[in-house]
Parts: structure tokens; C-alpha cells; sequence
């Protein structure tokens, strides 16, 4: 009885991504990658409908804040207080609530500092060392909740579990109440060069002053939703957070010489700017270009001494999901507008002199085209503003993106760092639209806000510059990542902090998925349509993986339940090989005569076996009956002088001279690889020029292992390419090819490069020049 137990227990615990790649069918070569997804989603109900929308109860909770910070420069403490007005919309009743303090992850009591795995290295330095010693370390750090009062002040009874925060109610919250109550804080600022995090500071020694990257920061509502109840994972560093939506008012307290970057509009700029910077504002709010609200020689001359004096900057941002800002003494500012369907957007960049030769020219820039692009593939941006702050950093928060890209002391940079600047600034800012408005849950899917806006950044890069060296979204760099033994891959839908490999997997194997999709299964038309379809149903609400499947098909009417499984679900790569090549001449009659049964016979039955609504076209039109018609299954080596007079007795002369002089080809394809995809053929003849044949993924249908299919052409062939754009992630080149070709190996390759040509970190010579450039 216990065995049975176990086994029944073992067998519930299989992942749905394990069970995603076990055959249904077992034992047959058809009826397993294209069986429906639907056991693998949860079940459509009246909150999230079977087309991927919301469903008509659909409902979702809210949380506003009022919240006042101070930043102790000397101590690099934080001291916070806040009100939060938490709105319970859902149908059910509260007798808790449970809010996210990430910050707590530096506390050394936490499990994320004692469960890193790891081997003694070859040498230990000094900081390993001291790392090591966790409660040294981290002594003194993560958060300190002083108070936790309700409206009227009443101690509340709480519970700290590690990120963690659980309020117990007094009274429940039944669905349509809200609920009040206060929160006093405090922590200290880690310093992000030696304790890492999302937030912390940076200290340049050279001046003596601190770039402040505040973020995670204060005790937020956890999300409570109709699919997963509260979400209460831990914050171990990793996989990042699912919010909820709200209004807020935030007064940031600071040095009087500092400038703050912050989540939403700053609300006291008459008070807490000087007369200059004001009309500087003013002119910027019609530029064509960045102006500059604090130069660079004000920001300079700003690093010399520290002020004790203190000022509160006012900022105010409706329905986000969090807030975050960036305040140093050592800030460049500038800003100008787009427009974003007729409606301004203050596009906005702060930097350090370390940055200025980059963002000066690049950074506002590249934001409002950011803005553009992502625009155009999802929503219009509904933001007043979006900044991007140089802070050594990537990372990413409503309104506000905190990116990296520093020149060298001299002023110059490589092409590199350039592009790799700018690739961050799409990146970050990017993230405004996933997950800070289709707001996935990153602690459950990694890839949901990942995976879509690295894909969005790619197209934005494109856009940017059609030689970006983008590295991904297009499919031949995936390939290496497909190559990898079975047990270093993961499926793109293990959950979040579980994903080992999350720059291959949660990031270029998802985005490059939805490349894939737009370009090589579904078309531009098909996939754009869907795509925007996606984020204007789930723009300000909390989607699941199985919105956004049923939403992209539901708006494409193209069936891709074998798509998800194969790239989403499973971990077997794309590998078609080109097994064999059959090449008829059609010459004459009589060969004519003997094969022009090819390219119909088979085929027709094949498909439209079970389809008996259609009306063939040799019943509506009788011409196009011939021998075959009446003789199906006639030996094809029936002696020459027969086929003749049956071929002279057929009334359409023009249907038989149309076979002479063509080319038939039988192609035979293996799925070697296991996940099936789109067989693209490119065709080169003998005169050079060349065809490609597009074949859908429904060819495997009957048979997932093996496929033939005959081609005719007019021309002779002279060789034949599977996928030659890359297109597909297929890992193995060299079998796709006919007649075969050796491929150049990788040292062959990386020589070829050191040849020249333009790309991203090229040779030495190329780096230099590129520096002198931008001298």
C-alpha cells in the first residue's frame, strides 16, 4: 500500500514540463507533438476566459501608498514611514496580508546566504574570503520594521519571514473593504560593489561621493490573484517580483546638492530647483533635442563639497506597481519630449561625467525611440515620463531604468561599450511596458517579462540600426545553448529562481521563440496583430502563461499548441536533416506520362483523406481527369509503347506538354532533434539563381520522424539548403545541406573574424579605431 502511495505521489510531482515532452502516443510516429496543450493549462473559468482575455469576473487588488524617506548620507541609512491603503476587489475574505521587504535578503540569517553550493577554488582572495563569513559580512544589514500601526495608530501582530511580511488582521477584510495602516522602517545601504543587490550605492573615490540606486526599498504589497492566492516566494536575489497596482506619493529626502530621478512627476519643482534649472525645464518641454537641466560643469563643480543642508523632492505616479529613484550630488540631467499618439512624454537621462561622452549623445535619445518602437508592438506608453540613469546597473522600474555604459577616463569608448549601452537603455526602459503594465509574475515565469522584452528589444535594436549586432532574438545564436546535453537544459517554463542558465533560457531561448513565431510560423501580419492583441487585454492587469498562448491564437486562428510545447514545455532542439535526394527527369512523354502522378496523387490523398466536405477540382472541372484518374495505382513501369497510347487517347494536349523539360525532386527529412518546426528549402540551380520553398510545420503531422515530399522545378539543381537564414535554431548545419559540405569549424571561424568587418567587440585595430573616433 505504501509503494502504491509513493508511486501515485511520484508520478503527481512530475513537472507539466516533463510531462510536456513524454509521448502520448507511445510507440507511433505521429499524434504526440501536435497533441493540444489544454492538459497543460489551467482550465478556463470566469475570470480568465478560453480566448486568453479576461474573464467577465475578472478582478484584481490595488495598493496606495503615502510614503516619506529620508537618506542619511553619513551613515548610508534609510529611514521610511509609510500609509498604505490596500483595496481587497477579490471575492474572498482576508484574515492576513502579506507584504515583500526584498531588502532582507542581505540579512544573514536568510536562507538565500547559506544555500549557495560551491567548491574551495585553486586561490582564495581577500573579499572571498570575507564573503565567506556571511555573519560578519552582512552584519548589521537588511530591514528593521520599527512600527506596524493601523489607521488609528493600534499596534498591529506581525510575522517576518525572511522577505516576508504577514499582517494579521484584526477584523477580516471582506471582499469591496480596504484597509489602513502605517509602517516605520529602516535599513542600511549596502554598498552594491561588495554586497550586491538591486539597490545600494556606489562610492567614487576620487571625489568622495555616492551614487544612491534606491530600489526594492520599501515594504510592498505582495500580489493576491485569482490563480495563485498571495504570492509569497522568496526574494533570494534572483527571479524578481510580482506587484500590485497602485497610486502613490513619495517624499524623498535629501543632501540639498543632490538631484533625484524618481518613479513618476515630481510635484514641487517651483520650490526645490533653482530659477536656471527652471528654464531649462521650460525649453526642454518643446526641444528637438536633449537639453541639459544640470550641465556638466554644474555637476562637477556639485562633486567638490558635500552640502549638510537638506531638501524633500515630491513625487507623485498613478497606477504602478512600484517606485524607485537614483539621488547623487554628481548628476547630469537632461531631457526632451516625444510624442506618443499625441501625447507628450518627457524622455529624460541622468549620468555622471564617467557616462557623459555616451549618454550625453545617445541615452534621451534612445529612450524616446525605445517609447516609439515598443509603442507600435504593444500599447501606446501611458506614462508622463521615462528616464534612464547610468548607475552601473541593470535594472528596471516603473518609469525609471537603471542602466550602465561608461567611457574611459580620456573620453573615448569602444564600439562595445557603445552598443552595449545602448542595448541596456532599450532593455530597462523597455521593461516599462513588461511587467510594469502587463504585469507578469517574474517570481513564478521568468521569461513572461524577460523573454517578451528582450524580444521587443530586438526589434527596437533593429530599428535602431539595421546592423546592430543584436545577439538575441535571432535564431543561429540559440543554437548553442539547444546544443547542450540533456541535463544542463531546462524547459523556458521551469519556475523562476529554479532556472540555472537564465540569460540562454529565460531571456534569448524565449525571445528568440517569439522571433521564430514572427518570422518563420506565423508572419509579421499574424504575429504583430496577436501580439498587441496580448498586451491590450493584459495591460494593468496580472497574465498568465496561458493568456498569452490562447491569446496568440485565438487572434491568429494559426494553431500552436506544437509550438509551445515543443519550445516553451520542452527542451529538445530543432535538428531537420536532409536524409536523401531523388532527382526524374521529365524528358520526354513517356517519362512524363509515368510520373506525373507525383505531384498530385499522394499528396491529395494524404491530406484530404479524411475531409469529405471538399469538392475535388477534378470533379468540377473533368479536363483535369487522365489516365491516372481512371487507373489509380497503375504500375509506373508499364511498358513504354502502352503508356503512349494512353497519353495520345487524353483531349488536353496542353496538360501533357506542360511535364516536358521539368525537374522532379524527392526530398526526405529527418527529425533528429525531436522538436518539430517549418522545413524552409532554399533550391540553387545551375545557373545560379536561386528559390526557397516554405513547407508549414503540419508536414509532420502523420509522421514526426520522417517526411518526404517531391518538388518540380524548371531549372536543373545544383544544391540544396535547409534553413539558409537561420531561421529555425537549428543546431546541425552540416546535415541540411546537399550535396554535403564540410563546415567551417569554430577556430576557422573566430580567424575568419579577426579579418575585419563590423561587429560587436571586433579586433584590436578595430577597437582603437573606434576610439578614436569618439574621441
Amino acid at each position: 500500500m505504501k509503494l502504491h502511495i509513493c508511486l501515485f505521489l511520484t508520478l503527481c510531482l512530475l513537472s507539466s514540463s516533463l510531462m510536456a515532452q513524454l509521448d502520448h502516443n507511445p510507440g507511433s510516429n505521429h499524434g504526440n507533438r501536435f497533441e493540444q496543450l489544454d492538459f497543460l493549462l489551467a482550465s478556463p473559468n470566469e475570470y480568465r476566459t478560453a480566448s486568453g482575455a479576461p474573464g467577465p469576473k475578472y478582478w484584481q487588488q490595488r495598493a496606495d501608498y503615502d510614503i516619506k524617506v529620508n537618506i542619511d548620507e553619513e551613515k548610508n541609512l534609510l529611514t521610511g514611514s509609510e500609509t498604505v491603503t490596500y483595496y481587497n476587489n477579490s471575492p474572498d475574505v482576508l484574515s492576513y496580508i502579506w507584504l515583500q521587504i526584498d531588502e532582507n535578503f542581505h540579512n544573514p540569517n536568510s536562507d538565500n546566504n547559506k544555500d549557495d553550493g560551491g567548491k574551495m577554488p585553486a586561490r582564495m582572495t581577500n573579499g572571498q574570503l570575507e564573503q565567506m563569513d556571511v555573519a560578519k559580512h552582512l552584519d548589521g544589514y537588511g530591514v528593521n520594521i520599527q512600527t506596524v500601526t493601523d489607521a488609528a495608530g493600534k499596534s498591529l501582530s506581525y510575522t517576518i519571514n525572511q522577505t516576508m511580511v504577514r499582517i494579521d488582521l484584526p477584523v477580516t477584510l471582506k471582499a469591496g473593504q480596504k484597509f489602513v495602516f502605517n509602517i516605520n522602517w529602516n535599513y542600511k545601504i549596502p554598498d552594491k560593489a561588495t554586497r550586491g543587490g538591486r539597490g545600494g550605492y556606489e562610492v567614487f573615490a576620487e571625489d568622495g561621493n555616492n551614487l544612491y540606486s534606491i530600489a526594492q526599498w520599501f515594504p510592498r504589497m505582495a500580489v493576491y490573484s485569482d490563480f495563485t492566492g498571495w504570492q509569497h516566494l522568496q526574494f533570494t536575489g534572483g527571479s524578481e517580483f510580482a506587484l500590485t497596482f497602485g497610486n502613490y506619493k513619495v517624499a524623498i529626502t535629501v543632501p540639498a546638492d543632490h538631484i533625484v530621478a524618481a518613479t513618476g512627476v515630481l510635484q514641487n519643482g517651483k520650490t526645490i530647483l533653482s530659477s536656471t534649472q527652471q528654464q531649462r525645464w521650460a525649453q526642454a518641454q518643446t526641444a528637438k533635442e536633449p537639453v541639459e537641466i544640470v550641465t556638466l560643469a554644474e555637476a562637477i563643480e556639485a562633486s567638490k563639497q558635500k552640502s549638510t543642508a537638506k531638501k524633500t523632492w515630491i513625487f507623485e505616479a498613478e497606477n504602478v506597481r512600484d517606485f524607485a529613484f537614483n539621488t547623487s550630488r554628481r548628476l547630469v540631467w537632461d531631457a526632451m519630449p516625444v510624442y506618443i499618439d499625441g501625447k507628450k512624454v518627457m524622455c529624460m537621462s541622468f549620468y555622471g561625467k564617467e557616462a557623459y561622452p555616451i549618454y550625453r549623445k545617445y541615452s534621451t535619445k534612445v529612450v524616446a525611440h525605445t517609447l516609439k518602437v515598443y509603442s507600435k508592438h504593444t500599447i501606446p506608453y501611458p506614462y508622463p515620463v521615462a528616464q534612464s540613469v547610468e548607475a552601473a546597473i541593470g535594472m528596471e522600474y516603473p518609469m525609471l531604468a537603471m542602466n550602465f555604459g561608461r567611457a574611459e577616463k580620456d573620453g573615448t569608448y569602444s564600439e562595445a561599450t557603445k552598443n552595449g549601452a545602448i542595448g541596456v537603455i532599450i532593455h530597462e526602459v523597455g521593461h516599462n511596458f513588461f511587467p510594469m503594465i502587463v504585469n507578469s509574475d517574474e517570481r513564478q515565469w521568468w521569461w513572461m517579462d524577460e523573454g517578451l522584452n528582450t524580444f521587443c528589444q530586438f526589434l527596437t535594436e533593429q530599428e535602431f540600426d539595421n546592423n546592430f549586432p543584436s545577439r538575441r532574438g535571432p535564431a543561429q545564436f540559440i543554437t548553442d545553448y539547444m546544443k547542450l546535453p540533456k541535463d544542463q537544459l531546462e524547459p523556458i517554463m521551469t519556475k523562476g529562481d529554479a532556472v540555472a542558465n537564465v540569460g540562454s533560457n529565460a531571456y534569448a531561448k524565449a525571445a528568440t521563440g517569439l522571433n521564430i513565431l514572427r518570422e518563420s510560423v506565423m508572419g509579421r501580419q499574424l504575429f504583430d496583430f496577436s501580439f498587441r492583441e496580448y498586451a491590450r487585454r493584459w495591460a494593468f492587469k496580472h497574465p498568465t502563461p496561458a493568456d498569452l498562448f490562447r491569446t496568440m491564437e485565438d487572434a491568429s486562428a494559426v494553431d500552436l499548441d506544437w509550438y509551445w510545447r515543443g519550445w516553451y514545455f520542452g527542451t529538445e532542439p530543432v535538428d531537420i536533416s536532409l536524409d536523401s535526394v531523388k532527382w526524374y527527369r521529365l524528358d520526354d512523354e513517356k517519362n512524363a506520362a509515368a510520373l506525373q502522378q507525383a505531384p498530385f496523387e499522394s499528396i491529395q490523398k494524404e491530406r484530404n483523406r479524411n475531409d469529405k466536405s471538399i469538392v475535388f477540382a477534378t470533379d468540377a472541372d473533368t479536363s483535369l481527369r487522365d489516365y491516372y484518374y481512371k487507373n489509380p495505382g497503375a504500375d509506373a513501369k508499364m511498358n513504354a509503347e502502352a503508356q503512349q497510347q494512353q497519353m495520345n487517347a487524353m483531349k488536353d494536349t496542353d496538360n501533357k506538354a506542360k511535364w516536358v523539360d521539368k525537374h522532379l525532386y524527392e526530398l526526405t527529412f529527418s527529425n533528429k532533434g525531436g522538436m518539430v518546426m517549418p522545413v524552409i528549402v532554399e533550391w540553387t540551380f545551375k545557373d545560379g539563381s536561386k528559390e526557397i520553398d516554405r513547407i508549414p510545420v503540419t508536414i509532420w503531422r502523420a509522421n514526426e520522424k520522417q517526411v518526404s515530399k517531391v518538388f518540380m522545378k524548371s531549372k536543373e539543381v545544383a544544391s540544396i539548403r535547409l534553413d539558409p537564414n537561420k531561421e529555425t535554431a537549428d543546431i546541425n548545419e552540416a546535415n541540411g545541406m546537399w550535396p554535403v559540405k564540410e563546415m567551417p569549424t569554430r577556430f576557422q571561424l573566430f580567424k575568419a573574424g579577426q579579418q575585419g568587418g563590423r561587429g560587436q567587440g571586433g579586433g584590436g585595430n578595430a577597437m582603437q579605431k573606434a576610439q578614436q573616433s569618439n574621441k
